[in-house]
């Protein structure tokens, strides 16, 4: 009777982790190939939002090319030719195509 019960506990357990291993692999797996890149993606995508400076040339979103003339905590203004200024969001700026020398 004991030994019954003892092997019924033993295959309960091995149950549980033939039912519950496949979807514990599927997160671990999904984690390293999708969420981990992204976090690492929008890491750097707010270093480079938060090191803008003026002066700076830069692409928007939309393929605008540009040069920093203001920048604010979430406004930038880029000159896009001597005459043209353009005011966008700070989220808007895609990339940072030359950065000015420190001064």
């Amino acid at each position: 009777m004991f030994q019954l019960a003892a092997e019924t506990a033993n295959t309960g357990a091995v149950g549980y982790l033939y039912t519950y291993g496949p979807l514990v692999l599927m997160f671990v797996v999904l984690y390293f190939l999708l969420i981990r890149p992204q976090q690492k993606r929008q890491k750097t995508r707010n270093q480079m939002l938060g090191s803008l400076k003026k002066g700076d040339k830069v692409v928007t979103i939309g393929g605008l090319h540009g040069t920093i003339m203001e920048i604010t905590d979430d406004i930038c203004v880029l000159r896009v030719n001597d005459a043209t200024k353009m005011t966008f969001d700070r989220s808007a700026i895609n990339a940072v195509s030359q950065t000015t020398a420190k001064e």
